[in-house]
C-alpha cells in the first residue's frame, strides 16, 4: 500500500511538471505562430531598427518601444538592487528581533501590492515631486524607473535574505575565529557564499521590473518615439502592447503579437545572462 501511494505521488508530481511545461509550450507556439510571418511580412530590419509606429500609415518600427523597456529596466534595477541587497542584508545580520517583526511583514505586504495600486501612488505622489523637480509633466524615464525599483524590492528582500540565512554559520563563525569583525565577516565570508542566491532575486526582480505594464501605462508617459532624456516619456513594449490591442486589427494587431515575441526573447536573454553569471558565482 505505502509503495502504491508513493508511485501515486511521483505520478501527480510528474504531471504537475509537464502541466507547467504544456502552458509554457502552448504559450510559445501561439506568439511565434502569429509573430513571425508579421515580422517577415513587415521586415525584420525595419521592425526592430524602425523608429516610427503609426499603424494607421503601416508603420511598425519598435525601437522606441525597445529602448523604452532597457532604459526603465535599467533604472529599476539601479534603483531596487542596492537597496534591495542592502536592506536584506540588514535583516539577516544586522536587525534587532523587534524591529525584525515589524519590517518583516512591511516588506512583505509591499509583494501583495497590486500593480495598479502602485500606479495611482507614482501617478498622485511620484509624478507631481518629479515636475516640481525637473519640470515638465513629470511622467518620464526616471518616474517609471524609481517606481519599479521600489516594485521589486520585496522580490529581491525576500530571496536575497533566504539565501543569506541558508548561508552555514560556519563561515561567519570562522571569519570571526580569524580576527575579523561583524561588518567584515557578514560581507567578506557569508555574502560570497550567498552570491548565486542573491543573484537569483536579482533575477525575479528584473524579469518582474520588464514585464511590469498597468504601473508603467499610468506613469511613463506612453509617447512612441525615440527616447529622449531620463524626463521624458517613454512608452515600453508591454504598455504598447495594452494600449492598442484593444482595437487593433489584421497586421496592426500581429504586429503588435510580434512586439511580444520580442519581449519573450527579450527576457529569455536576461534569464540566460544571469543564469550563466550565476553559475559562474557558484
Amino acid at each position: 500500500m505505502k509503495h502504491v501511494k508513493e508511485k501515486a505521488a511521483e505520478l501527480l508530481f510528474l504531471l504537475s511538471a509537464l502541466a507547467s511545461i504544456f502552458a509554457v509550450a502552448i504559450i510559445c507556439i501561439f506568439l511565434f505562430a502569429n509573430g513571425i510571418p508579421a515580422i517577415f511580412e513587415i521586415g525584420p530590419l525595419e521592425f526592430l531598427t524602425g523608429t516610427t509606429w503609426r499603424p494607421g500609415n503601416n508603420l511598425y518600427g519598435i525601437l522606441p518601444m525597445i529602448l523604452g523597456s532597457i532604459y526603465v529596466t535599467a533604472g529599476a534595477i539601479v534603483v531596487g538592487v542596492p537597496i534591495g541587497i542592502l536592506t536584506a542584508i540588514f535583516m539577516s545580520r544586522f536587525c534587532p528581533r523587534g524591529i525584525y517583526k515589524i519590517v518583516k511583514p512591511a516588506i512583505e505586504l509591499l509583494a501583495g501590492i497590486p500593480s495598479v495600486v502602485y500606479g495611482f501612488f507614482g501617478l498622485v505622489v511620484i509624478v507631481p515631486v518629479m515636475s516640481d523637480l525637473f519640470g515638465g509633466s513629470g511622467k518620464s524615464i526616471a518616474t517609471a524607473s524609481l517606481l519599479l525599483g521600489l516594485m521589486i524590492l520585496p522580490t529581491i528582500i525576500g530571496v536575497a535574505e533566504s539565501a543569506i540565512n541558508a548561508v552555514p554559520d560556519s563561515y561567519y563563525e570562522g571569519s570571526l575565529a580569524l580576527g575579523a569583525s561583524h561588518e567584515r565577516s557578514v560581507f567578506f565570508a557569508v555574502l560570497p557564499a550567498a552570491k548565486s542566491g542573491i543573484l537569483a532575486g536579482v533575477i525575479l526582480g528584473v524579469g518582474r521590473a520588464i514585464g511590469e505594464t498597468m504601473a508603467v501605462i499610468m506613469i511613463a508617459g506612453n509617447q512612441p518615439r525615440m527616447p529622449k532624456g531620463l524626463f521624458e516619456g517613454v512608452r515600453t513594449m508591454t504598455a504598447n502592447i495594452v494600449l492598442e490591442m484593444g482595437y487593433a486589427t489584421d497586421l496592426h494587431r500581429e504586429a503588435l503579437i510580434a512586439t511580444a515575441v520580442v519581449l519573450f526573447v527579450f527576457i529569455l536573454i536576461i534569464n540566460l545572462s544571469f543564469s550563466a553569471l550565476k553559475r559562474r558565482a557558484e
